[in-house]
């Protein structure tokens, strides 16, 4: 029985990890492949779940908590159950908050090292945020070095939103990279558009390959790997039912009260004319028209932020019906 290759998804929240797992379902099945997908999220609700509907029929989902933490004893099972449907192909998209190396490790288990090997670890980095980072988390040294071994393990950085962002800042990123890692490839996109023949053609022989390439510079980076990270600990999710009628200037108003510790932010609501996706990374805000017909809702994540506080402001903003429409879009 011949391995089933799997490609580890990795970059910090926003990246966009999900539109680039939509474009890598779509090219399996165009392949004649049978993809299947392990998705990880740090809160309850499972926004990008929704998102992948219809494109994959061979789905897991480790909810509420951090795959290469609280999350990793699940890994294993999980992973059984999906090689137990005979894919082709496996894609497990991580938390933005989750280190690649820690899930690649969990791959070698008994249970799984004779079914499948690891392929590539694949690190998207938000070309206009990345820079910032080390100044949003200078207070969080374990988050920074997180975001830094996502760059220094990945097989391949795709440097996405580059239309947002100059030429000079661009090639502030790729000496960044650089610097972390100068073995991988980096490669530039939009919306996460990128060449995937050099992903699919061909897949490479899983003899002996079953681990990612550990690139440790000093005894401070080995002693990291052996722990798991405590990042996660410091995200928190918090999920706001929006149940009434909103309007895009009300959301933004709502999630501009909570920027400075806001990361990440995204949900299903309902507007005038109709339901919208909506997705906020730092400070960009965008709108996409969505055929989702379940609860509305708005998740934040982010890094001490006042549940009570946000829970209570979200029940005076959106506990009334409004009837303002004005809809944004971006690039995720």
């Amino acid at each position: 029985m011949s391995k089933v290759p799997v490609f580890v998804l990795s970059g910090f929240l926003g990246s966009g990890k999900t539109t680039l797992l939509e474009r890598l379902l779509a090219e399996s099945v165009n392949r004649g492949l049978k993809p299947a997908v392990l998705m990880n999220e740090i809160g309850k609700r499972d926004t990008d779940g929704n998102i992948l509907l219809g494109k994959s029929q061979m789905i897991e989902k480790l909810l509420d908590g951090c795959i290469c933490c609280n999350k990793k004893s699940e890994v294993v099972q999980s992973m059984e159950k999906l090689l137990s449907l005979n894919p082709d192909v496996i894609f497990i998209e991580l938390t933005g908050v989750a280190n690649p190396e820690e899930v690649a490790d969990s791959l070698t288990e008994p249970q799984l090292i004779n079914q499948l090997y690891l392929e590539k670890v694949v690190t998207l980095i938000d070309a206009e945020h990345i820079l910032s980072y080390n100044s949003v988390f200078e207070s969080d040294r374990e988050l920074v070095r997180t975001t830094r071994r996502q760059i220094e393990v990945a097989d391949l950085l795709i440097v996405n939103k580059i239309d947002l962002v100059s030429e000079a800042k661009k090639q502030k990123v790729d000496k960044l990279l650089f610097k972390q890692n100068p073995t991988s490839k980096v490669t530039f996109s939009t919306f996460s558009n990128v060449d995937l023949a050099s992903l699919f053609n061909p897949l490479k022989s899983p003899t002996g390959r079953v681990k990612v390439r550990i690139k440790t510079s000093n005894k401070e980076d080995n002693h990291h790997h052996e722990h798991p990270h405590k990042s996660y600990t410091k995200i928190k999710s918090i999920t706001l039912p929006v149940p009434y009628t909103t309007n895009s200037i009300e959301i933004e108003k709502f999630l501009k009260k909570w920027k400075t510790n806001l990361l990440r932010a995204k949900g299903y609501l309902n507007l005038e004319d109709g339901t919208y996706l909506m997705q906020h990374v730092m400070q960009r805000v965008s709108w996409e028209r969505s055929t989702y017909n379940g609860e509305h809702y708005l998740v934040l994540i982010g890094m001490g932020l006042n549940e009570d506080e946000i829970k209570k402001d979200g029940e005076a903003s959106f506990g009334k019906q409004v009837h303002l429409n004005n809809t944004k879009q971006g690039n995720f």
